[in-house]
């Protein structure tokens, strides 16, 4: 194994955004990913990881040519040796989406052999970039401070600036003492209501103790998904929002969409692009607590079927609540690739919202096998994404159309919507 290069300054001259919130770079035969530049700029970049191989980890620590696009950065913790929160907050928004865009368009290029222009679009309230996340998860560290987590890291950096939140849901939370070691949920619903609930600690394998690269960081994920203890500290506890017409009233700590415009928008395409007929038989799978049946419901009316299906127990028995007036709903509280080979009937359109890693080949061999006109498929994760169309493609459907949303300004993140025919 050749020397670390950790620690090292390199003059670097950056390439294309890659998926991950990077740019890509290379010096003496290696591939460095270098955070808080713009492609085409000159900087000098520290390297913070190598594990040897064929590429390292740098961040930039002075730009010696700058972008036409670089702006101060609109976040003041997510910098060099910061928080993870928002890679790019030293861009504008224009340019932003268009790395975005670009990553979309390469994975799916590379991974499901589609060329297609693609185009990031703006979601109702995300202003300059901040002020448009309802939902927050927070650390709190040995002193019982909270904050965010470091990039890649564990450690917990006790600084509530990040300018993401909507107004007022982090009023008050820096001043108060919260159980070290918790963590705390913020929500701020539709109606403008905060609700703060502390979960108990949870318990991290040694692994999620030790590693702080992604072995660490998943077994970290893992352990804060497990069920915990929890203190309503701000509020009820249980969240009302508002979509289509309809309330939802949730809990605090369950799964909702974090951009205040996202579940509208994307309840509207689904409708578009579902177009279910009357008395017809449609899926929504990973339904959560149904946004998406009740749209399919509209328009398979009185005679027909939307089955929905979700693993959460929670989302379940607050969907039932909210669509109780629905009574072609039929909610199946099972993970999806457990219960498919029980719904009976060949589904018109199947609505899939995966988790970041997608549906893959089981899920998406159940979908086709029932010969669905229609599919709209929604992923959080460029690259899943890719592989779940490729996925489909494999089963003889085409994307017909997509979309893109810009749902995490200041972040790589995006979220796409896709349409597949056969």
């Amino acid at each position: 194994m050749s020397e670390s290069w950790r620690g090292r300054r390199l003059e670097l001259r950056l390439g294309n955004p890659g998926h991950g919130g990077f740019c890509v770079a290379r010096h003496d035969g290696r591939v460095v990913f270098v955070r808080h530049g713009l492609p085409g700029e000159l900087v000098l970049a520290e390297v913070n990881e190598d594990r040897g191989g064929s590429f390292c980890r740098a961040d930039v620590v002075d730009v010696v040519e700058a972008s036409e696009d670089r702006v101060p950065a609109l976040c003041p913790v997510s910098g060099p040796g910061g928080a993870g929160c928002c890679d790019y907050s030293h861009a504008t928004l224009a340019a932003q989406r268009g790395m975005k865009a670009s990553i979309v368009a390469e994975q799916l290029r590379r991974i499901a052999g589609i060329e297609r222009d693609v185009e990031v679009g703006v979601l109702a309230g995300t202003g300059d970039g901040g002020g448009w996340r309802t939902r927050v998860r927070l650390a709190v560290d040995e002193h019982g401070q909270a904050g965010v987590h470091g990039y890649r890291s564990g450690s917990v950096l006790a600084d509530l600036r990040c300018p993401q939140p909507v107004s007022g849901a982090m009023d008050g939370v820096a001043e108060r003492s919260w159980r070290p070691g918790a963590e705390l949920a913020v929500a701020v619903d539709s109606d403008g209501v905060r609700h703060v609930v502390e979960l108990s600690p949870a318990r991290v394998s040694g692994t999620g103790r030790r590693s702080p690269g992604r072995r660490g960081a998943m077994a970290r994920r893992a352990a804060t998904n497990t069920p915990r203890a929890q203190r309503v500290a701000m509020g009820t506890g249980r969240v009302v929002e508002r979509v289509g017409g309809r309330a939802w009233e949730l809990d605090a700590v369950g799964f909702w969409q974090a951009h205040r415009g996202a579940a509208e928008a994307y309840s509207s395409v689904v409708a578009e692009w579902s177009d279910a007929s009357a008395g017809a038989l449609a899926w929504d799978l990973y339904s959560g607590a149904g946004v998406f049946a009740a749209r399919l419901a509209d328009q398979v009316g009185e005679s027909g079927t939307v089955v929905a299906v979700e693993s959460s127990r929670e989302a379940v028995r607050d969907g039932k609540a909210a669509l109780a007036d629905l009574a072609v709903v039929q909610f199946h509280a099972a993970r999806v690739e457990n219960v498919l080979a029980d719904v009976a009937g060949a589904p018109e359109v199947v609505v899939l919202d995966p988790p970041r890693s997608g549906a893959g080949r089981e899920i998406v061999t159940a979908v086709a096998q029932q010969n669905p006109q229609r599919v709209v498929h929604i992923g959080c994760d460029p690259a899943a994404f890719a592989r779940d169309v490729s996925l489909y493609q494999e089963q003889g459907y085409r994307l017909t159309d997509l979309r893109a949303y810009d749902a995490f300004p200041l972040t790589h993140h995006v979220e796409v919507v896709g349409l597949l025919t056969r």
